[in-house]
């Protein structure tokens, strides 16, 4: 862009070259006039009129030629203006038309949140007053079995040492759902050793048990916790809890833990093909850690199942989170480094240092109901149950209670913004069956989670199918686990 020239030159440089110009004016005025008189002879009155005629000449031609030169310059300043005028104008209507797009996508926004949460808030408003009338109506029986109580003495109950002898089926009364099972009768008179579970582990006579995790209140599955049993060969059952001691003691619970992490493996990916949401607890001892043998074999084979990990949690008693060392730790690192995560179950102690956990990996915190419901002497605001979910829920762990057997306990857990339950009240552990187990997350019937017709079926036949997966899987498993029992024995 040109600038104009009384911009370039300043007020004093052109006053001088005004007077400048003028001087020239006339001496080329004057020398025209001299050589008139001079070189064609005439007079001194026409030498001065062709002088004075040639300055207003030279006046003349200076000022058209300024005037013209500064039209020029000023015409090119307003159409440049102008163009600047018309993409100020351009700029602005698209600033309107982007605000104007804004406000439509804004407004479209808002009406999809209006239709998405106002069904929300009237499904909470219904939650709430079923949740109000669920709980009248458990204090109206509450007080009619209370008033009821001096009719039935507690003489007409059915004594323990009758359980067995009732038929399948039958129930002897409200608390029947925490009736032992024959299995589970045997299991406790069964003096299993060393040998008897190297046996059971070297013949793959382990069986895995099921029980759903539920949410509150949906009471939809979101997790199962697997629980082996051991089937000797006297043909009755151990559970997981009376495996423990005599295991450890004969060194033989890494070798446990890695067939148990063999099925787990198989049968997450067979629930995984109906339901990408579904997830699997599996217990892990403290000693196949540390065991240098069996923890890098462990450790190659979750390398290479890596991609279930999200559905894959291994579990820990609090007992055992408190006696790690720094080669557990490292263990843990080299899991957590590799997508895994943890639970800690078997809580007796509140006080949880819930920081180090959330650093360590674990992202689920397991507490018995009657531990978390229970009235004991006051402890510092952040140990108290009522604050407890709170507290996990700063460092991104989630708190499970387990061992619910009574609706009136899930409805003080709700109180308590419990988010999760396991017990016998929604499903006891149930085997598994060559299919995977129904992972659908639609609602619970009040009183149990509902299972499926192959589980029922199985029940039913007293054993446990197998599919090709499965058994392939099973096969590997005892392999790895043989060869393991038989190089440590």
């Amino acid at each position: 862009m040109e600038m104009p020239l009384s911009a370039t030159i300043g007020p004093t440089s052109m006053r001088f070259g005004g007077i400048l110009l003028a001087l020239c004016m006339a001496i080329i005025a004057g020398s025209a006039g001299a050589i008139v008189y001079l070189y064609l002879g005439v007079s001194q009155l026409e030498a001065v009129t062709v002088a004075i005629a040639t300055l207003i000449a030279l006046v003349l031609y200076s000022t058209v030629s300024g005037r013209i030169g500064l039209r020029s310059v000023v015409g090119r300043q307003l159409a440049e203006l102008s163009q600047g005028g018309a993409d100020v104008a351009r700029q602005v209507a698209e600033m309107e038309r982007r605000l104007a797009t804004m406000e439509e996508k804004i407004e479209t926004a808002l009406d999809r949140t209006r239709a998405v949460t106002d069904p929300l808030t009237i499904e909470i408003g219904e939650l709430g007053s079923l949740v109000k009338r669920l709980g009248d109506a458990v204090a109206g029986h509450q007080a009619s079995l209370q008033a009821l109580a001096p009719i039935f003495p507690k003489s007409q109950e059915t004594p323990a040492s009758e359980i067995s002898t009732l038929p399948a089926g039958t129930a002897s009364g409200p608390a029947d759902r925490r009736t032992p099972s024959p299995d589970a009768v045997a299991a406790e008179r069964i003096d299993v050793g060393p040998d008897a579970i190297r046996d059971a582990v070297e013949s793959n006579h382990i069986d895995l048990y099921l029980q759903p995790i539920v949410s509150l209140p949906q009471r939809k599955v979101r997790y199962y916790e697997a629980l082996p049993q051991l089937r000797i060969k006297t043909g009755g059952m151990v559970s997981a809890c009376d495996l423990v001691l005599p295991a450890e003691s004969g060194g033989l619970m890494p070798q446990m833990d890695m067939h148990v992490i063999f099925r787990c493996v198989a049968l997450v990916r067979r629930l995984l093909l109906k339901n990408r949401e579904i997830g699997v607890f599996c217990n892990l001892s403290r000693t196949t850690l540390k065991d240098a043998a069996v923890f890098p074999r462990f450790l190659d084979f979750m390398a290479a199942n890596r991609a279930i990990a999200p559905s894959l949690l291994f579990q820990f008693t609090q007992h055992d989170v408190r006696d790690m060392g720094a080669v557990e730790h490292e263990g843990l690192a080299a899991l957590s480094d590799r997508g895994f995560r943890f639970s800690m179950d078997h809580v007796t102690s509140l006080r949880l240092e819930a920081g180090e956990l959330a650093k360590r990996g674990f992202r689920y915190i397991k507490v018995h109901a009657d531990l978390l419901l229970k009235t004991f002497r006051p402890a510092p605001a952040d140990n108290r149950p009522a604050s407890l979910s709170d507290l996990l829920g700063r460092f991104g762990m989630d708190l499970i209670v387990d061992r619910i057997e009574h609706e009136a306990s899930v409805i003080e857990l709700l109180d308590r913004d419990i988010r999760f339950g396991q017990g016998p009240l929604f499903s006891p552990p149930r085997p598994v069956r060559g299919e995977a187990p129904q992972a659908s997350l639609q609602p619970a019937e009040p009183q149990a989670v509902q299972q499926d017709t192959s589980a029922t079926a199985l029940a039913q036949s007293g054993g446990p199918a197998r599919t090709p997966m499965a058994s392939d899987a099973d096969q590997a498993a005892a392999g790895a686990v043989a060869r393991g029992v038989s190089g440590r024995g």
